[in-house]
């Protein structure tokens, strides 16, 4: 280091202590980055690589960016995942003695973001920190720096359940300790969190007391301590805003796993990975920032306190019940800002004139909603509104403070108001004064010179001056005016008149502007100390806006409010999937029944591809979920019990991160469900065992569906292309068939989308195919193959009936081998693995005889129309055939 010049020296001696953040070293007007630095940031931002001498042999790498429009550049690499050290100069340049003191002001991180684009306005900005302790539990913290919440719970569980948490609140940063274990941490980057931070710190601090006051365990005061530390070392301030920590159990809201929470796109899309599309998207009616960040959080954490949710349910209903209160809250809300971040702001020092009149506007409309709410009648309505607490002192110092339309900097003067301050006034007014003295000298010297064209100026450099062409400098009378600047066409002059008059106005400018910025940081500081008022209506706000967004959207979409059974009982009645009900818009979505109860705790759901069945497993749990958030749901009536915890397994796709097959992801999502559900569970098992060979899928599938019944009991919709399983409704008592019904006519299928009893007969695969529109050669082919597979249906897999031995099950599987081998040698394909055995002497009727019979048995021909007696006549005697 010591070859290099005093300055890079200092540069090399500050980036030692952030070698994991771009460190933007202030030269002057810019943000200037050496070394490693400046050949990355030159590439990630897309700006020019120069270099510069720095006192050894070769040039050093060197780029920067200007002072000025350095935020968007530092919002492009913190969307990246990059963290960025502020160095600032500390030290006046006149009175530095050598180099310029500068120092790290601020380390702006992802989870640290207080402002910029690249922070949503209805998503928060979580950190996260995990602590690890000797007796294998987990504490597990979260901070949104921007608004000052601040929740940690104790996880007993395995670091799977720490994986969850992180899915849940989307964490853009975690803060862990140096030693924390190296798979853990493959496992977050596994689900997409690159930004890992370290801090050692965890020791409680007094700083922290007033945040830390409701935590009593020590485990938790211990996980709370690091992220603090963490934020106060890295910000560099005092962080006022910050809100005492909330703890919280897992426990005491329905468990929703990374898998479910995907797959239910409950927040996004698996597709394009956006809102559009998700239950979010749906639901998202709020007018506020704060209430749409709610809103998520309510739907990633579903109630299962019946109390809890009928006290959200009352409030959605009053709200739904009076239109045109509703509608004018709705306006009220769309003038009130982010109260949450615009506190968050003052307190962290960069709130602008701006932000504040917003912070006014919105508190301007409090009384409004008070007695738009108060007008409804309803004690529940007003309990809720009287948290509504207007701050009247900070609306009044603010409306007679700040002008109405201030400059975007605080810097620039003309933000207070006049009459606010008698030194201001004064300022202003010899200002103002001199301006129009200076107007008056202009006419005045025109006339007494007889110059039309002179005229007054005033630059930066030079200051005031009388400016005079050079055709007209013979009428200037010599010995009054003195020379100041020479020009190509003219010549500046001032008089000692001018000179006096320059002086009064410059200084009652300068003074004026310094002056209104110390009263703007007086009025900042009067307003912070209303920071717990102004976070506290923020979520009165919120929680208002997100429950008339429930009425809304209850309203617009005619749901209704579910009851909820202690029974375990489920009755829906028409019930819709609500985002595909609203994606369709115009076209009709069918809606279909959901019946539920200790005699039917497993529903097999069988049908055609593309008819519904992953649909309407798929609306069930959105069913549940909106009712746990205190909405209404998309019924004609809903009957539900609370779960507590939802499983799914829907759609597959390649890990290829973490090297997992589709198979593989489908039964560590299994296991997930089947290990941690419990009787009060809702799980959707969507074609399980299809990532492998036939006989391993349908064999782990009924062992699935056989364990579920048998060790569990949860609510549980299981589809499958099996059409055998079927045969289990005769086995497990608590397990009915339903099928999703299609038609075929004149060789094509029609999908009905209609839930009904009993089994289905075919997956009309082929006729998927053909609606893709394969070839049609290869469609008839698939036929021709289809038909003689049918025709040679005779041996094959026997379903096993629980109560057989080991023996006999054994003894069935070689049975079936040996058919199968002799099949096989007799070139007779075989499909079918649920044939009755075959009878050597053909005395009695056929299997396939036998199987017709004993469907035309079951058949309730008097409840089916004349289409539908028709179709099963043909599909009869196509099977004869």
């Amino acid at each position: 280091m010591s070859g290099y010049t005093p300055m890079i020296q200092q540069y090399l001696k500050i980036k030692a202590e952030y070698q994991d953040a771009f460190l933007f070293f202030r030269l002057g007007d810019f943000y200037e980055m050496f070394f490693e630095d400046a050949l990355k940031a030159s590439q990630e931002l897309e700006i020019t690589l120069t270099s510069r001498d720095g006192g050894s042999d070769e040039r050093i790498p060197m780029c920067g960016v200007p002072y000025h429009a350095a935020a968007n550049y530092i919002d492009l690499l913190i969307e990246k995942g990059y963290k960025v050290a502020i160095c600032e100069q500390t030290e006046n340049p006149k009175q530095a003695k050598g180099v310029v003191r500068r120092e790290v002001v601020q380390l702006i991180t992802p989870g640290t973001k207080m402002d910029g684009k690249g922070l949503d306005e209805k998503e928060n900005n979580f950190i996260a920190t995990i602590s690890s302790f000797a007796d294998g539990h987990f504490g597990f913290a979260y901070n949104d720096l921007s608004t000052g919440e601040t929740r940690v719970t104790i996880l007993e569980g395995s670091f799977d359940d720490i994986l969850n948490e992180l899915s849940i609140i989307g964490a853009k940063e975690v803060v862990i300790s140096s030693g924390f274990e190296p798979d853990w941490q493959h496992k977050m980057k596994e689900r997409g969190i690159s930004a890992l931070s370290f801090e050692e710190a965890t020791d409680e601090s007094q700083n922290f007391e007033s945040v830390l006051k409701f935590l009593q365990d020590r485990k938790q005061r211990l996980a709370v301590s690091r992220l603090l530390h963490y934020l106060y070392r890295t910000q560099k301030r005092s962080l006022d805003h910050l809100q005492p920590v909330l703890p919280y159990e897992t426990n005491s809201y329905m468990k929703i796993d990374y898998y479910s929470k995907r797959n239910l796109e409950l927040t996004e899309t698996i597709r394009s990975k956006g809102r559009k599309g998700s239950l979010l998207w749906l639901l998202d009616e709020t007018k506020t920032a704060m209430g749409g960040r709610l809103l998520k959080q309510w739907i990633e954490r579903p109630l299962i306190n019946r109390k809890e949710i009928e006290k959200r349910q009352t409030l959605v209903e009053i709200l739904k019940n009076n239109y045109f209160e509703r509608q004018d809250l709705r306006e009220r809300l769309k003038d009130v800002y982010d109260l949450e971040r615009l506190a968050g702001r003052v307190a962290f020092g960069n709130v602008n004139a701006r932000d504040l009149i917003q912070l006014k506007k919105s508190l301007q409309q409090i009384p409004a909603i008070r007695e738009v709410a108060a007008s409804m009648g309803h004690d529940e309505i007003a309990f809720l509104t009287k948290k509504l607490d207007p701050c009247e002192e900070v609306t009044d110092l603010l409306e007679s403070s700040l002008v109405d339309n201030p400059p975007l900097s605080i810097k620039e003067g003309n933000i207070i108001q006049d009459g606010y301050n008698a030194e201001l006034d004064t300022y202003r007014d010899a200002s103002r004064n001199g301006k129009t003295w200076i107007a008056q000298l202009e006419r005045h010297e025109r006339e007494k010179t007889g110059i039309k064209s002179l005229k007054i100026g005033y630059n930066r450099v030079f200051g005031y001056y009388i400016e005079v062409t050079r055709a007209n400098l013979h009428l200037l009378e010599e010995g009054l005016y003195e020379r100041k600047q020479t020009l190509t066409n003219a010549e500046r002059f001032v008089t000692p008149e001018l000179k006096e008059k320059e002086s009064l106005i410059l200084e009652a400018e300068e003074k004026s502007i310094g002056l209104e910025y110390d009263l703007f940081l007086e009025i900042r500081e009067q307003v912070k100390s209303f920071i717990p008022r102004l976070q506290a209506l923020a979520k009165a706000i919120s929680e208002l806006d997100v429950l008339q967004c429930f009425a809304t959207v209850s309203e617009e979409r005619h749901y209704v409010k579910p009851v909820f059974s202690d029974e375990r009982i489920i009755v829906l009645n028409e019930g819709r999937h609500p985002v595909v009900e609203k994606v369709l818009q115009t076209q009709e979505y069918v809606p279909n029944d959901c019946i539920m109860d200790a005699d039917r705790e497993i529903l097999l759901i069988t049908g055609p591809n593309m008819s519904g069945k992953s649909t309407y497993m798929r609306q069930i749990a959105l069913t549940a979920i909106l009712a746990q958030i205190g909405c209404f749901v998309s019924a004609a009536e809903a009957v539900l019990p609370i779960f507590d915890k939802v499983f799914t397994r829907i759609g597959a796709a390649d890990d290829l991160i973490s090297g997992q097959s589709t198979f593989m992801v489908e039964m560590l999502e299994a296991k997930n469900a089947i290990v941690n559900a419990t009787e009060n569970s809702l799980i959707l098992f969507d074609e399980i065992g299809r990532g492998t060979s036939t006989y391993d899928g349908m064999a782990l599938a009924q062992a699935i569906i056989e364990y579920i019944h048998e060790n569990i009991g949860a609510k549980t919709l299981f589809s499958t292309h099996y059409h055998e399983l079927t045969i289990l409704a005769d086995e497990l008592s608590r397990l009915q068939n339903i099928h999703v019904s299609a038609v075929e006519h004149n060789g094509n299928v029609i999908f009905l989308h209609k839930i009904k009893e009993g089994a289905a007969d075919k997956s009309y695969g082929i006729h998927v195919a053909q609606l893709a529109e394969l070839p049609e050669s290869l469609i008839n082919r698939a036929n021709t193959i289809l038909l003689q597979l049918e025709q040679n249906d005779s041996t094959g897999w026997k379903i096993e009936s629980k109560s057989e031995t080991v023996g006999d099950k054994e003894e069935k599987v070689q049975t079936s081998r040996t058919e199968k081998e002799a099949a096989a040698a007799a070139e007779e394909a075989q499909l079918s693995f649920f044939a009755n055995p075959y009878d050597p002497e053909k005395k009695a009727p056929s299997p396939k005889d036998k199987k017709v019979l004993d469907e035309l048995k079951t058949m309730e021909i008097l409840e089916m129309t004349p289409l539908e007696a028709l179709n099963v006549l043909y599909k009869l005697q196509k099977k004869l055939k």
